[in-house]
């Protein structure tokens, strides 16, 4: 159903392919929004595409990898060739690799400071020329970046994911400082516990084992969970910024 506060909206979402960037791309193209579809996964982000399309909503797929400064060049300009400057930017694009710092694993190291911090920043950097633009139109303009309670919640074997997190929603406050005054609002939404792909990455057994086990012990959340929360947050009236948003699963608060 279209609402109002979206129909005029042209959003980026990264971390489309899947789980909560998936979710919020449907949501907020059942809104009216127009929405540009980034992720690794081309053949993921076609059919959600093609999904969206068919439910009579405007998706774009973009082949990008946030890790790559060139893809991300390319994608902008793939996302200004087909819908022109954007003013909404859903920073979802997160990979979760826990083990013990003490393994010295800095392939995991980098490539979770790659995608949820390095990564988020291009992105940032991307489009906020856009978000200012639209906000000295008098547009609403929204950065969400998705963080995790992990930012300020200690798990242990999580260091390196909870320290890229907590510099997330570290970046987002200071964000707020800069573009707040030039009326585009920075959010940060830390989901607990929610059930997505991102523990399909974890090597380590017993990690694997001990999250498959707080999925047995509680209802998690959903990604669509968090593509409301989101939606709700971006269709505030334009002096309102949730900006930092925490939800967890009520038996794990």
């Amino acid at each position: 159903m279209t609402h109002p506060a979206l129909a005029t909206r042209t959003a980026v979402v990264t971390g489309a392919a899947s789980g909560m960037g998936a979710a919020t791309a449907r949501l907020l193209a059942a809104g009216g929004a127009r929405v540009a579809l980034l992720a690794r996964r081309a053949d993921r982000l076609d059919a959600l595409a093609g999904e969206i399309a068919a439910a009579g909503g405007r998706a774009l797929a973009v082949t990008a990898d946030v890790t790559d400064q060139s893809s991300v060049d390319a994608a902008v300009r793939a996302v200004h060739d087909a819908y022109g400057p954007v003013d909404l930017v859903v920073n979802n694009a997160g990979v979760m690799l826990p083990n013990p710092v003490a393994d010295g694993r800095i392939d995991e190291w980098t490539r979770m400071i790659d995608t949820n911090l390095t990564g988020a920043l291009r992105i940032v950097r991307a489009f906020s020329g856009d978000l200012v633009a639209a906000a000295a139109e008098g547009r609403t303009a929204d950065l969400v970046n998705v963080s995790s309670i992990a930012s300020h919640v200690v798990f242990p074997d999580y260091a390196v994911y909870g320290a890229t997190k907590a510099a997330l929603t570290q970046l987002s406050a200071a964000l707020r400082t800069e573009l707040g005054p030039r009326d585009v609002r920075v959010s940060a939404i830390e989901p607990g516990l929610t059930d997505t792909e991102l523990g399909g990455h974890i090597d380590n057994p017993v990690l694997r084992e001990q999250l498959n086990g707080m999925f047995a012990a509680m209802p998690a959340l959903t990604a669509e969970d968090i593509a409301d929360l989101i939606a709700f947050t971006v269709t505030r009236p334009r002096h309102v910024n949730l900006r930092h948003v925490v939800a967890l699963p009520t038996r794990q608060a």
